[in-house]
């Protein structure tokens, strides 16, 4: 297809509908339809449209029954003005002379009239796509709140997002994105409490990438994430509403992208990874209690594997005698080092964690039993494992279990501590266990230190972080966050 500047509307109506087929040449799904008034057969008229994108019933009772059965259209240049402001009923009509306008339209389920002498057209809204019911999101399974997810079409999802936040300062701004795809974004914030530095770090990193296609998010989190190369997220996702909306209004950013049910939020930081939206639905000493157990598991599932290997291979004296007596008679007739029994066991997991992923939810679930009872309790009857080793890996996989949202990072960081304590023992793991606490302290989110509440010193800022204070007591935004409003609009409860 030539390039669209070089095609001009024209008042020849035979001209303007070469031309869009030139443009769609070799398209099947793009349809046209001549027709005339019935009054005055020298209007003549001809529509585009794709099919399968549009509301037929719009087409044809609002734009071609009342130009066919109309007797007071006019002639010429007048007739389309006409046509616009009385005879078309359509809540969103448009006049250009852009040719690029006309085919970002058509694509996207706009319907194209054109009429005999004009050379301008109308683009009339008609887009009716197939879209997927509001259902509970599969990724992120809701125990108590809103049982809503969002869906792939971008206004149903604006809709969600505005129907918890019914406020004039709540802004919506839309960009394209991909220079095939043509992929319609929405940049979501409230105005008064964003930071403006923060947005403006945003617009600006949006703009400095190019790319063919974005069919998710993660196309645009690779692009405008910090340290892209990190295990860690700097860039929150998330796929309901009432997680957005919380996020708004701490001052943060979402980006929601047309086609995909997740939705981008910025700033993220380290803290988030062990927070959920049920934690305040329910009483704050039992979501702290929830809070905590994350924390610990994290610490659990990326520790416990390189801990253990150090302690039985390198420093066995730290062990009771008792518990050093039983791993070794556990061990007896093992034909492999512990290292190598902990490497196959924790890659054997993840093999059997993944193909439950992927496999449909009855037989995932049946694959799961035979994995974690039938191959374990085989293994160590045949003396392949010993039976600690299995403990350990129990241990390692259920706490893992708990912070799904950071499991990527903690697999990886699991099997670094384990070669780490392979090679130094308990040393090697201190090193590493270093080196993580360094480069978190390091990472930045658009500007904003990733362990920012963790680190602070003020009591407000540490109120929801490993635990979650009264709402009485979080009377302020995070400061790092919120560029104006700081302090949270509600007041009383008991201190």
């Amino acid at each position: 297809m030539s390039k669209l500047e070089n095609y001009k509307l024209s008042n020849s109506l035979k001209e303007n509908i070469e031309t869009i087929k030139e443009i769609f040449s070799n398209d099947g799904t793009l349809v046209n339809r001549l027709f005339k008034n019935q009054y005055n057969p020298s209007l003549r008229c001809c529509i585009f449209f794709v099919e399968g994108m549009v509301n037929s019933t719009v087409i044809n009772e609002n734009i071609i029954e009342p130009i066919i059965t109309n007797s007071i259209i006019e002639k010429g240049s007048d007739a389309i003005n006409q046509l616009h402001h009385q005879i078309i009923a359509a809540d969103n009509v448009t006049r250009t002379k852009d040719i690029a306008k006309i085919i970002e339209s058509i694509v996207s389920g706009d319907t194209i009239l054109f009429v005999e002498g004009s050379s301008e057209s109308l683009i009339i809204q008609t887009k009716k796509y197939e879209t997927r019911s509001i259902e509970e999101p599969v990724s992120e399974k809701v125990l108590r709140g809103p049982r809503e997810g969002f869906t792939e079409y971008i206004i149903t999802n604006i809709s969600m997002i505005r129907r918890k936040l019914q406020t004039n300062n709540l802004k919506f701004e839309f960009t394209v994105l991909g220079q095939q795809s043509r992929t319609k974004a929405c940049i979501c914030y409230i105005e008064g409490v964003v930071n403006k530095k923060i947005l403006n770090e945003l617009y600006k990193r949006l703009d400095s990438f190019s790319i063919d296609g974005v069919l998710d998010v993660n196309y645009i989190q690779e692009f405008i994430k910090d340290s892209p190369l990190s295990m860690f997220d700097t860039i929150g996702n998330t796929e309901r509403p009432d997680v957005v909306v919380a996020k708004l209004l701490e001052g943060r950013i979402a980006l929601i992208l047309d086609g995909t049910p997740v939705v981008l939020t910025l700033p993220y930081l380290f803290v988030e990874y062990f927070q959920s939206n049920e934690d305040y639905y329910i009483n704050f000493t039992f979501a702290s209690i929830g809070r905590f157990l994350r924390v610990i598991s994290f610490l659990i599932t990326i520790s416990t594997p390189a801990i253990y290997l150090a302690l039985v291979s390198f420093h066995q004296e730290m062990i009771p005698t008792q518990l050093l007596l039983s791993i070794a008679a556990a061990r007896q007739g093992v034909p492999f080092p512990t290292v190598v029994e902990l490497l196959v066991l924790l890659i054997i997991f993840e093999v059997l964690r993944e193909s439950g992923t992927r496999m449909p939810t009855h037989m995932g679930e049946a694959l799961s039993i035979v994995g974690a009872l039938v191959l374990g309790q085989a293994a160590v009857e045949a003396r392949f494992f010993g039976a600690p080793i299995v403990i350990v890996v129990a241990i390692t996989a259920i706490t893992g279990l708990m912070i799904s949202g950071i499991k990527g990072a903690a697999i990886i960081l699991r099997f670094s501590f384990l070669l780490l304590s392979a090679m130094l023992g308990l040393y090697g793991y201190v090193f590493g266990a270093s080196a993580l606490l360094i480069n978190l302290f390091r990472l930045r989110s658009f500007g904003v230190p990733y362990m920012a509440n963790l680190t602070s010193l003020h009591l407000q800022d540490l109120k929801d972080t490993a635990i979650r204070a009264p709402w009485w007591y979080m009377e302020y935004r995070p400061k790092f966050l919120a560029y104006k409003n700081i302090k949270r609009e509600s007041s009383g409860g008991i201190k």
